[in-house]
């Protein structure tokens, strides 16, 4: 009897849990199996609801991918996402370990300036960074959405980064300086190994702000070729009617990317959440 009570104290305290990690998940995945479903429809159809067809059309997917010529927009987006990523991740983790670790000066004012802008609307910086970059002749070209994401990608990424630093015990670095490390050395050998999973996680957040760019792309390059996959959604979409089969498929198509690099780095994600709930 002990034992059974002990058993059902556990599983009541459980249930709330499971309930909301349930409901969370029916939220993600049953919009991901209407989509899929709608896929599967025969063209010019409208879909609606979460019904398997009767005779699925896997080859909407193939036709998705001509009608959206997503094998440019893959390219495209690839170059940009490596343009963006590793040089934004770079400097965020530099300038994170010296406000948090090297504790330069007027650090904490940098760092309250780079948090007090993600308050601005992401809209707000739409016209100036046009006209910025058409000054700069770079309009109409992928520099032209490279440059701008690394540095809007740049607040988030030292207040993720600098999170990390600071949660980093000091006597790490003391003690590296007693065996004569200087910050060089402490970073790249101590500091940095332990800040995998930050890094890691960060960079898959990156990743998926830069995959799913559209509104920039959209306004800074002209050429449909040279955007990020988002735009291929355009190509669905005509002045009068949209194919919703095709559409359903394309944007498939365009999340599965992410889904598997999301799959990859997920261990490292935890990881990087929970590091909080495990120090002292």
């Amino acid at each position: 009897m002990p034992e059974r009570t002990q058993t059902a104290r556990a599983l009541r305290r459980r249930a709330p849990g499971l309930i909301l990690i349930t409901a969370a998940a029916l939220y993600s995945v049953v919009p991901l199996l209407s989509m899929v479903s709608a896929a599967l429809a025969p063209q010019g159809t409208f879909p609606s609801g979460l019904s398997w067809p009767s005779d699925p059309h896997w080859h909407n997917f193939v036709d998705a991918w001509n009608v959206a010529n997503i094998t440019t927009l893959l390219k495209s987006s690839t170059l940009i996402v490596l343009g963006v990523v590793p040089v934004a991740v770079l400097i965020a983790t530099m300038a994170a370990y010296a406000i948090a670790v090297l504790e330069i000066p007027l650090g904490g004012v940098f760092y309250t300036v780079l948090v007090l802008t993600l308050t601005l609307p992401y809209e707000i910086v739409i016209v100036p960074l046009y006209e910025q970059t058409r000054a700069m002749g770079l309009l109409g070209t992928q520099w032209a959405l490279i440059l701008p994401l690394i540095g809007m990608n740049m607040p988030f990424a030292v207040f993720w980064m600098r999170a990390h630093f600071a949660g980093v015990p000091k006597e790490l670095s003391e003690a590296a300086g007693m065996d004569g490390a200087g910050p060089w050395r402490a970073l790249f050998h101590i500091h940095l190994p332990l800040a995998r999973p930050a890094i890691a996680s960060l960079a898959l957040l990156m990743f998926l702000s830069t995959w799913n760019q559209f509104l920039l792309a959209l306004v800074l390059i002209d050429d449909p070729n040279k955007r990020t996959m988002a735009g291929a959604l355009q190509a669905f979409t005509t002045k009068y009617s949209t194919d919703q089969v095709l559409l359903n498929a394309g944007a498939l198509l365009i999340m599965a990317p992410t889904i598997l690099v999301f799959l990859v780095l997920q261990r490292h994600f935890v990881k990087a959440l929970l590091q909080g709930s495990v120090k002292g």
